[in-house]
């Protein structure tokens, strides 16, 4: 006996005109929100339908300034703050997010797509930054030992690297402001944050739900924009700028290194991926389908994380393209807060276009659509899940990040050839390998180069694990005990001997 799954109730017209209400529309400067110094303003829109959601202030390079002096002003008095005291904020700043998952996982439904279930998911993701941090603010440990040839003492502390410029993307709106905000804040920094100019609403409520939870002000500072230059430049020209953290697209990273190297800045950057999904012949084909939806299918496919390319042991190729076209096909696209949707909308017209012109172009070089291969006719920026079968080796969609949920499936001969195609990209971040040979898992994991690998997981992002890549995806990790180390600098203290004078 079979039972349906319970759906949520379908959200109404009044609960989201009454939660986009709620959210700050203006930039947050020394605690206080207020207008662009301009008076300029920029929409923010649903890609289910195209509308207007909400219009927020633009800030201006004069703003951007006005955030890092309230940043700069902030930044002594908050590195002496209690390694406790930023800890305690933390755990109630992730107690007030947890009391209003239903609002953070709306709104981003709203603004970004993802249906209700998946941004609840997110919440639960993007809270857990708070937590871990909040217990990882008072280990952040240092030392004190002898020197080897036992004449002096050497004290190692680790300090707040400074104010650091946050840039997040527009594809998990919550859990990037988290994954950034919460290590800076446990480390002792001060921030100016820029969000996405496509999702920055659940930021804005974020930045409030932190002032709520009794971060002073000045230290997080939220410069939402049309123009994410007018925001970057400046800042990193100004030597009061400690570091950079940004996470979106390689191109967009290289400049901001670029940009950073004048001031030599500390910077993380986490880019691009074209994460490879390899399934050998041994692997349970049933949890390769589903790891593979995983892998694929979260968030519409618009995460560096998303697996990108499917490599098959030609053996099973067949059987397994088979399942898993059989299971994009029952997916349900529509409006994120429908409550059977299972599929929203890509962020905008041009995401759309660029994943049917890389679904086109595969298709001419010989591959066929299993199932999908097309937009989806409606209001809104949606698209089919789709699976290619027969894509050649070296056609451009195994190249490309695709952001969407478009699966090309190619086939490899030996554990040789996979490990080969696997590491034929510039970028090296996530990666996926189905097998039940657990030594072989070990020698491909050895050989593949990326920063990130799952073992028959088809999810593996954590707080408590270091996120990161290799190759031009990216430097540096959040995350993990790793994650507040790269908002630290090690200072080394040199003592005379104590006992010399004795």
């Amino acid at each position: 006996m079979t039972t349906s799954p319970v759906l949520s109730p379908a959200v109404t017209p009044e609960q989201e005109t009454a939660l986009l209400a709620s959210v700050p529309t203006g930039l947050l400067i020394g605690g206080t929100w207020v207008d662009a110094s301009d008076g300029g303003t920029f929409d923010v829109h649903d890609p289910s339908t195209g509308e207007v959601l909400a219009t927020l202030a633009s800030a201006t390079s004069h703003d951007a300034l006005a955030a890092l002096d309230a940043a700069d002003n902030a930044q002594a008095s908050w590195a002496r703050t209690a390694p406790r005291e930023r800890a305690e904020i933390l755990r109630r700043a992730f107690d007030l997010v947890t009391a209003r998952a239903e609002e953070f996982a709306l709104l981003m439904t709203l603004e970004m797509g993802k249906p209700l279930a998946e941004a609840r998911g997110e919440v639960t993701y993007g809270t857990e930054f708070l937590r871990w941090f909040s217990e990882e603010a008072v280990r952040d440990y240092g030392r004190y030992l002898t020197t080897p040839e036992g004449k002096n003492k050497i004290l190692v502390q680790k300090k707040p690297v400074g104010p650091c410029l946050l840039i997040t993307p527009w594809n998990f709106p919550l859990a990037m402001a988290t994954r950034k905000v919460a290590p800076a804040v446990a480390a002792g920094c001060t921030m100016v944050l820029k969000p996405a100019k496509l999702t920055p609403l659940t930021a804005q409520l974020f930045a409030q739900t932190m002032l709520d939870a009794g971060l002073p002000a000045g230290v997080l500072n939220v410069v939402s924009s049309s123009s994410a230059a007018g925001i970057s430049g400046p800042l990193l020209a100004d030597p009061r700028l400690r570091k950079v953290s940004f996470t979106g697209s390689t191109p967009v990273g290289k400049r901001l290194m670029a940009d950073a190297a004048q001031n030599v800045l500390r910077t993380s950057m986490e880019l691009g991926g074209n994460a490879p999904f390899i399934v050998f012949e041994d692997a349970d084909l049933d949890k390769a389908v589903e790891g593979a939806m995983a892998a694929k299918m979260r968030n519409m496919g618009e995460a560096c994380t998303a697996a990108n390319r499917f490599l098959v042991q030609e053996t099973v190729a067949a059987e397994f393209t088979r399942k898993f076209a059989a299971a994009m096909a029952a997916l349900t696209t529509g409006r994120g807060t429908e409550p059977d949707t299972q599929v929203g909308p890509l962020i905008d017209a041009g995401a759309r276009d660029d994943v049917h012109a890389l679904v086109t172009a595969a298709v001419d070089a010989g591959a066929t659509a299993s199932t999908g291969g097309a937009p989806v006719d409606r209001p809104g920026y949606f698209y089919q899940p789709t699976v290619l079968a027969n894509v050649p080796n070296d056609a451009e969609i195994l190249r490309q990040e695709i952001f969407g949920p478009v699966a090309p499936v190619t086939t490899f001969t030996t554990e040789e050839d996979a490990v080969c195609l696997a590491n034929a990209s510039e970028y090296g971040l996530a990666s996926y390998v189905y097998s039940r040979d657990f030594n072989r898992l070990l020698r491909v994991a050895e050989q593949i180069e990326f920063g990130m690998v799952g073992f028959n997981a088809g999810v593996i992002s954590n707080a408590a694990a270091p996120f990161g890549g290799v190759k031009q995806s990216g430097l540096g990790r959040e995350g993990g005990s790793e994650g507040i180390a790269e908002y630290t600098t090690t200072q080394y203290i040199g003592i005379a001997d104590p006992w010399a004078a004795k």
